[in-house]
């Protein structure tokens, strides 16, 4: 009984919907910006949401289901809908990535967040810009961070943590790292990426 309720739960993540994610727009009804989560804080799990399946699978690669062979992701990781990384603009195409600040969020979880920074990064040539938020609900903020400034000075080793993670999840030195922008560099690349 066991054995099956526990590979009944490993394949409702692995191919959980959630009806809500195609009609969430890039900025919250509350003026805050949607986060939908991929990739729970702690998990090695590669998830993807795939958008014209609205669901969400684990990646492969090589036809293997992709494990990040290094650390767990520090935070919980995903992407703002209705965003694009233009390729003509140097970009990945793919939507907007976001890193929440928070305890871990299951996969399929969307919620209103505030920008607080911007990591900016290079991945094999294109830009892959991260942004960094923390929900917008006071109730599950961990951290008492509202802008890079306030990280710099409260929180240091958290920029240096998600530099280093991102230099290595990988493994071959595809990364790189080009610097961080504040809250409002954040903003700003939100709006040029809406589509």
């Amino acid at each position: 009984m066991r054995l099956t309720l526990i590979l009944g739960m490993l394949f409702l993540l692995a191919s959980c919907k959630r009806s809500g994610i195609k009609e969430l727009n890039t900025i919250s009804e509350n003026g805050y910006i949607n986060a939908v989560i991929e990739i729970p804080a702690g998990s090695n799990k590669k998830m993807i949401y795939l958008e014209d399946r609205n669901t969400f699978v684990q990646e492969k690669k090589n036809g293997v289901n992709r494990v990040i062979d290094y650390l767990p992701y520090p935070v919980n990781y995903g992407f703002i809908p209705k965003t694009e990384m233009k390729l003509e603009s140097g970009g990945d195409g793919d939507a907007l990535d976001i890193l929440v600040l928070c305890q871990s969020l299951a996969t399929a979880n969307f919620l209103e967040v505030k920008p607080i920074a911007v990591l900016k990064l290079k991945d094999e040539g294109s830009f892959d810009h991260k942004i960094l938020a923390i929900p917008a609900a006071t109730k599950h903020q961990t951290i008492r961070a509202h802008a890079l400034e306030h990280l710099i000075s409260d929180y240091p080793s958290i920029l240096d943590q998600l530099e280093v993670w991102f230099l290595n999840y990988k493994g071959d030195n595809a990364m790189e790292v080009i610097g961080w922008g504040d809250e409002k560099e954040a903003l700003e690349m939100i709006k040029e990426n809406q589509i």
